[in-house]
């Protein structure tokens, strides 16, 4: 019965995902620093613009 507990570690597991690939990516340092401070601060919210603009932003350019 602990939905909560669950659905923290769903959100850490994918927040870390995130801020891994983020780390891997060729962007620039400054967007780096400012995509994981958007997911630290908005772990939810964050993840969620992330998934939306930042891998597809990369994939369209190329």
């Amino acid at each position: 019965m602990e939905y909560a507990g669950l659905g923290g570690l769903i959100v850490l597991g994918l927040d870390l995902y995130a801020i891994i690939s983020i780390f891997g990516s060729n962007r620039g340092t400054g967007s780096k620093v400012l995509w994981i401070l958007l997911i630290l601060v908005l772990p939810i919210l964050g993840f969620i613009i992330w998934l939306v603009a930042g891998p597809r932003s990369v994939r369209s350019r190329v």
